[in-house]
């Protein structure tokens, strides 16, 4: 994260006191109003499709520099819940503007794919070795469509791709990573 620049997430369309709340929250989430953060995101997500493809990547850099400097999912919640409320109200933000609906989704699309594959992943590192005796034929079937469904396409990002097969190669080493495994992925997605 210490590498990154405003360019680096499309930030600098935005005013100087917005650039630098969206900066201070990249590098030291503690440090600013993350619901403000959360609503800033989303607001200009429903505005801008660009912006929108992007932010699900900005949200995830928040959510791992947030959990790096304290364990908290504070951020997490507050773009969750404002996106839920933005889509319950999809009837409304659709008749306004089919263009907010369709950057609103966009963005959705674009959080999941971060946040969801990573809370996967932290999950079968924390339990899959207890779900795989539990059911060795539903880890195979679950481990089939992670494979098939997620790394054979193209829709999901690189960093997703890297950790759900960090994930597969977690348990094809019976739930343990070799130490040359583990510098390889976590360098990867330190970077």
């Amino acid at each position: 994260m210490e590498n990154s620049s405003a360019e680096d997430y499309k930030i600098q369309s935005f005013d100087a006191d917005t650039q630098w709340l969206l900066k201070m929250a990249l590098k030291e989430p503690a440090s600013v109003d993350l619901e403000k953060v959360a609503s800033v995101i989303v607001e200009q997500s429903m505005k801008d499709l660009v912006f929108s493809k992007e932010a699900g990547r900005i949200c995830y850099t928040i959510v791992q520099a947030e959990s790096k400097h304290g364990g908290n999912s504070n951020f997490r919640r507050y773009i969750l819940n404002r996106l839920q409320q933005e889509f319950l109200a999809k009837e409304q933000v659709r008749d306004r503007s089919v263009n907010a609906w369709v950057c609103l989704v966009t963005f959705i699309c674009n959080v999941f794919d971060y946040l969801k594959v990573d809370c996967l992943v932290i999950q079968l590192h924390r339990i899959g070795e207890q779900l795989q005796r539990a059911s060795t034929q539903r880890m195979d079937q679950l481990f089939c469509l992670l494979r098939d469904g997620f790394l054979l396409q193209d829709r999901p990002s690189s960093l997703s791709r890297l950790l759900l097969l960090e994930i597969i190669e977690f348990r094809a080493g019976n739930w343990k990573m070799s130490d040359s495994a583990q510098k390889y992925y976590y360098s990867e997605v330190a970077d």
